[in-house]
């Protein structure tokens, strides 16, 4: 009978992981969270073409915006866990967004498997070149003098481009006036014509504007400083202990097999190491991170620590 038992738990396993081996046997879909363009689309598009090629399996991208990211977030946590579902999301709907919403649709720890982190972005502490400050902590000293005399824009409320500067008005004791907009591009537009002062954005989207003469970049809010833009200081180096790096990752609904996650992370790791996609990445100023579930879920439970202080402290609410 023993033997019987371990016959039938042989065969059964053995399926699992030819299955998990054959992976994608049907169309694979990543859904991403945000329009067509966005930095999660960006990578989305890179790894499904070189998961097609390699694979010789269909693989498409569907853009599921809405929600602050939550709408396409919760499509993959409802989808089937067979993997012909994956998705892409960041640091909003899988973080922050248990910190701003009463309700999310979804609960990211329950309701959604972690296969890798994929990149990483600096963002940008940029000033309009008329307010005339040329570092950080120049900057800082300007607007604690003038409480509520500056405004910065962001790309929605709750999203890391208002928390990053609410947390740099936190560690300098000094007040801002916090103008959203519904882009990336927007919000420059209201810098460079001076309808805000500052910006705190994704690096690839200020840079461009510099030559232009009307912006100025003050430092990044990283860590460290970038391999991609190592002549510009940190926060960090201005005394000002905010990191707020932008990041995104490769999601699964709960359920789907422990050995399809391994496989698709297997695969994904591939592709984020390949020449072309990294070169790539680079021109678009992105870092790939790929890395264990493990991995992911403590670059999450650090940003849920990093921005509750900020978000009670701001009182930022969405419902």
């Amino acid at each position: 009978m023993k033997r019987c038992v371990m016959t039938v738990l042989a065969l059964v396993l053995g399926t699992v992981s030819a299955a998990a081996q054959d992976w994608p046997t049907k169309t694979v879909k990543i859904i991403v969270p945000f329009a067509a363009g966005a930095t999660p689309d960006v990578v989305a598009r890179l790894i499904a073409d070189y998961l097609q090629e390699k694979l010789q399996q269909p693989v498409i991208v569907e853009n599921k915006p809405g929600a602050s990211g939550n709408t396409g977030t919760d499509a993959v946590a409802k989808a089937d866990p067979d993997g012909s579902t994956i998705g892409i999301s960041i640091g909003g709907p899988l973080a922050v967004n248990t910190l701003l919403f009463s309700n999310l649709p979804y609960d990211p720890r329950k309701d959604l498997v972690l296969i890798t982190m994929l990149v990483t972005q600096p963002s940008a502490l940029a000033v309009n070149a008329g307010l005339g400050v040329n570092n950080a902590r120049d900057l800082v000293d300007l607007i604690r003098r003038n409480p509520g005399k500056y405004a910065f824009g962001s790309i929605g409320t709750g999203s890391l481009s208002h928390l990053a500067m609410e947390a740099i008005a936190l560690k300098s004791g000094a007040q801002l006036v916090h103008v959203p907009y519904a882009s990336s591009p927007q919000a420059m537009t209201a810098l460079i014509r001076n309808d805000v002062q500052m910006v705190c954005l994704p690096a690839i989207s200020v840079v461009p504007q510099l030559s232009s003469g009307a912006v100025k970049i003050l430092a990044l809010s990283t860590a460290e400083r970038s391999a991609l833009l190592p002549g510009i200081p940190t926060l960090k180096e201005a005394g000002i202990d905010v990191d707020a790096e932008a990041w995104s990752g490769l999601i699964a609904p709960a359920g789907i097999s422990d050995a399809t996650v391994e496989r698709v992370g297997k695969l994904v790791g591939e592709a984020m190491a390949s020449r072309a996609i990294r070169e790539k990445l680079t021109a678009q100023l992105m870092e790939p991170i790929p890395g264990t579930p493990a991995e992911f879920r403590a670059h999450i439970d650090a940003d849920i620590a990093r921005w509750m202080p900020v978000i009670e402290a701001a009182k930022i609410k969405i419902d």
